[in-house]
């Protein structure tokens, strides 16, 4: 994986962090930015020896979303093209997040605004920082919600509340983003990145081939009827059920002892 100082990339006890590192400009997607976290989530992917993700923010702010440096229409050469830069960037990026059958935990430690508040969103489990504050920013520029925030919004809040939040770009703290449904939990600031990482390493940890069946399922389920999703339990149980993981967990419980899980 290539190298960037606009994220910050570490290993640990299974748990690959990435931490994006634009602090100057609160963590604003650029181009570079943007692949040096796809490379970090293709190698989530990729490698057998990561089995969790922990994606957090460096300095005063998780992410402020799209460097809008980067795409001023006023430059000579006329208004970029946001559909291109959507198609090229973001939505990649959501879909890796999506499709890694791996548990993904965000740290959100302090404002996420725009496609910064959706990618929080898109993870599997997301902490935030009681100062934090979520920012649907898109109406204030003229721009129509992105990174999957119509999707995700509108299921987890339902209409109204989605319209408001994306139509008036008020500001959610953190403490209601929790209470409606938005993330996991608020954490005080100075206790965030502890919670966060021993979460991560408590996942790591874990049967990572059951995990991802679990995140896999939990997804689906918003598409499919009663019926399907039934069926989809049983080929998903039917596959958990023949893995390594499974057999160390009924030894462990049977001989009374803490399972050491494999990942397989």
């Amino acid at each position: 994986m290539a190298e960037s100082n606009t994220v910050l990339v570490s290993m640990e006890a299974g748990v690959l962090t990435l931490t994006l590192h634009r602090p100057d400009k609160l963590n604003a997607f650029n181009e570079e930015m943007h692949r040096a976290l796809r490379a970090g989530f293709e190698r989530a992917h990729e490698d057998t020896g990561v089995r969790a993700v922990l994606l957090t923010g460096a300095g005063r702010g998780f992410s402020a979303g799209q460097d809008l440096g980067d795409r001023d229409p006023r430059k000579a050469d006329g208004p970029p093209d946001l559909g291109r830069t959507i198609e090229a960037f973001y939505n990649p990026l959501i879909r890796l997040v999506r499709s890694l059958e791996k548990p993904v935990v965000c740290a959100v430690n302090g404002v996420a605004a725009g496609a910064g508040a959706n990618l929080a969103f898109a993870c599997d489990i997301t902490l935030a920082a009681r100062s934090a504050r979520f920012i649907q920013a898109f109406s204030k520029i003229g721009l129509v919600p992105d990174s999957g925030g119509t999707f995700t919004l509108n299921r987890l809040l339902g209409e109204q509340r989605a319209k408001a939040l994306t139509m008036t770009a008020e500001p959610l703290d953190a403490t209601t983003a929790a209470e409606w449904g938005l993330i996991w939990k608020v954490v005080d600031d100075e206790a965030l990145m502890a919670e966060a990482t021993a979460l991560a390493a408590r996942l790591a940890a874990g049967p990572t081939k059951g995990l991802g069946l679990t995140k896999r399922a939990i997804q689906a389920a918003s598409a499919n009827d009663l019926d399907a999703q039934l069926d989809l339990e049983r080929d998903f149980q039917r596959e958990a059920g023949s893995s390594a993981d499974y057999a160390e967990g009924v030894a462990a419980f049977l001989e009374k002892r803490t399972p050491e899980f494999s990942g397989r």
